[in-house]
């Protein structure tokens, strides 16, 4: 046999794994792998967990949002039936205030009227009064002027008397 490199290549190779068996190698190898394999798989443990909390969360927040968009509905229409109820109510008072103030002014209007009528005749009497004295004063004496201007003042009395009550 002829010793030769391809012999001592050899015999190198054997020697140098036996070494890597003596000083166990391969098995702290192989824990090495296990370790990056288990913690690979923990990592992916965690992140099932995570993706189902997140999973929850989402179904969670969109729960919460659906129900503001209902309670967001249900304000939107109170507001709007309040505010209609609102236009209603002040519809309604400012008519009945414009009733108010109408019938207000036709009050004074009438009393307004009825004293310009008062006043129309307490001064048609008084005009009439003064041309029956100065008709009579001309025209009659004084004794028959004097009792003629008594009785027809007393009668004109008890006539505005009449007038006024």
């Amino acid at each position: 046999m002829v010793i030769d490199a391809t012999f001592w290549v050899a015999i190198s190779f054997v020697i140098f794994l036996v070494g890597l068996i003596y000083l166990k190698i391969p098995k702290k190898i192989n824990e090495i792998l296990n370790k990056l394999i288990s913690d690979i798989k923990n990592e992916i443990d965690e992140s099932e967990k995570l993706r189902t909390e997140a999973k929850k969360l989402l179904e969670n927040a969109q729960n919460k949002l659906d129900t503001a968009q209902s309670v967001r509905n249900e304000i939107l229409e109170r507001a709007k039936d309040d505010s209609n109820k609102l236009v209603i109510e002040l519809n309604d008072k400012f008519h009945k205030s414009s009733e108010i103030k109408k019938n207000l002014a036709e009050n004074k209007i009438n009393q307004m009227k009825e004293a310009a009528i008062k006043e129309i005749k307490d001064t048609s009497i008084k005009i009439a009064i003064d041309s029956v004295k100065k008709i009579i004063t001309t025209s009659v004496n004084k004794s028959k002027l004097e009792t003629l201007f008594q009785k027809n003042l007393n009668e004109t009395k008890e006539e505005l008397k009449k007038i006024n009550s």
